[in-house]
């Protein structure tokens, strides 16, 4: 059974300590925020969410009365990041994902780690996520996850820890390019008099790792991303990237395999496609190796990227390493692979297929997170101190049920960070997503995604339940 983090009554705030005075790394931004007039601010607001509908930065929002479109919340309060505080963070993202694509090149291959017993067999291998398909198969300089959404949180006592690994199609990074530029284009006197870390740089670094794991041999690899179309809810990021990288959006009735090789129909003839950015899940990519209903896919690629003729970034089966029931064994993994301590600490997990963990978690039901192994986006979870009794009770059904499918973790008290609200400024819980580029090196740019939690009290984060985000300033 894990071990619970400090408890602490406090709740970290990012800009203010336990004395209620403001940080150094926020002093700077709290002196001008004292200085600049409530009615300022809201004209900023409001031209910044113009700003944003006119470029069409929306996500879909479920479990509303309807599942339309919306515009994501931005608050003008940015997360500040000092400079020795990030470079750990840097490290450590480093570190993790070194690991995670060593471990998956491992179970693809030789499954040292489970002959070692360090991570149970059946977690891998029977896990809807582990691609037989893939046995065996080398992928272009051994990277599986091209591109990492590592979500961090800080808890009571100002630790980091990571909450969960995103390895298949991670989202989020476009809102972190244009969070930016919009407090850039309201607020240049604060760049101009501050040395923040520039983040606008990501679309180039993205394009160089996408060509260093080309099939070898090609000095000028064609690369494309591929989406499920229009009406996906990341579309606006599928067409941004493409864009900001100057490469080709396509979706899979634009692309063929003759040959064992990959091809886009153009206006100018066809073109040879080397790299392809998926933004699809591994289902939908080939109807003929996966599922044969596809509409999405490309007949036939599977058989290319088997071949070695195109890479596709992430790999297939790269979930396995992001499903929440290998989630607690990462920092063994590091130890095994690396022989390094983890620098950044998981959150103590409960694993409810262990009886012992099961048994303590069903009496603590109110008191913990119960989270589904294959659930993401904030979908099929229990957060119990904010749950109602039959809400609780009705979880502990499905989790009698079948334990397996379910672990649990603590109720962490979330830093917050002053947020605009209707009664004005308030603090909201956050927390923060970097994105690791793997490609011929491990690299990322400075800070990452910061969601925010609009409503009092709430934990939940995610775009797709309402959440908003925020600018995240790493000092120079």
């Amino acid at each position: 059974m894990p071990d619970r983090p400090p408890v602490s009554r406090l709740i970290y705030d990012e800009m203010c300590d336990a004395d209620g005075l403001v940080r150094a790394h926020y002093q700077a931004f709290s002196d001008w925020l004292k200085r600049t007039g409530g009615d300022q601010i809201a004209q900023k607001r409001d031209e910044a969410e113009r700003a944003f509908h006119r470029i069409g930065i929306t996500f879909a929002v479920y479990g509303e009365n309807s599942g339309t479109e919306r515009l994501i919340p931005f608050d003008l309060v940015p997360r500040i990041i000092p400079a020795a505080e990030w470079r750990t963070l840097e490290r450590g993202l480093k570190q993790r994902v070194q690991a995670l694509n060593l471990f998956l090149h491992d179970i693809y291959h030789e499954h040292n780690i489970l002959k070692a017993g360090v991570v149970p067999t059946e977690r891998v291998l029977g896990n809807t996520q582990y691609r037989r398909e893939m046995q065996g198969m080398d992928v272009p300089g051994g990277s599986y996850a091209h591109v990492a959404g590592v979500d961090l949180v800080r808890a009571d006592e100002g630790a980091y820890y990571v909450l969960e690994d995103n390895l298949r199609v991670p989202s989020g990074v476009s809102y972190m390019l244009e969070n930016r530029r919009m407090m850039m284009r309201l607020f240049p006197e604060l760049f101009a008099s501050q040395a923040i870390k520039p983040v606008e740089h990501y679309p180039d670094l993205l394009l160089e790792n996408l060509r260093g794991v080309a099939p070898a041999g090609e000095e000028h690899p064609g690369v494309a991303v591929l989406t499920p179309g229009a009406y996906n809810s990341a579309y606006f990021e599928h067409a941004f990237l493409a864009q900001q990288m100057g490469v080709e959006l396509v979706e899979g009735q634009d692309l063929f395999v003759q040959n064992d090789m990959l091809y886009m129909r153009t206006t100018r003839g066809l073109r040879r496609i080397h790299v392809l950015y998926r933004r699809v899940d591994d289902d939908f990519l080939d109807p003929r190796a996966f599922r044969p209903d596809s509409m999405l896919g490309v007949p036939g690629l599977f058989a290319a990227y088997r071949a070695g003729r195109v890479t596709l970034a992430n790999a297939i089966g790269t979930g396995v390493a992001d499903d929440k029931s290998i989630y607690p064994f990462v920092p063994d993994m590091i130890r095994f692979y690396l022989t390094e301590e983890p620098i950044l600490n998981n959150v103590p997990t409960w694993q409810l297929s262990r009886e012992d963990d099961l048994r303590y978690c069903l009496d603590h039901l109110a008191e913990i997170v119960v989270k589904e192994v294959h659930g993401a986006g904030g979908y099929g979870m229990l957060v119990g101190p904010a749950a109602s009794v039959a809400e609780r009770e009705a979880f502990r059904g499905r989790i009698v049920a079948q334990p397996e499918k379910y672990i649990a973790q603590p109720t962490l008290s979330l830093s917050t960070c002053p947020t605009f609200t209707e009664a004005g400024l308030a603090p909201r819980h956050i927390d923060l997503r970097p994105y690791v580029l793997s490609g011929k090196t491990v690299s990322l740019v400075p800070g990452g995604l910061t969601r925010v939690a609009l409503r009092e009290g709430s934990l939940v984060v995610n775009s797709s339940q309402g959440g908003g985000t925020k600018d995240t300033w790493v000092m120079a």
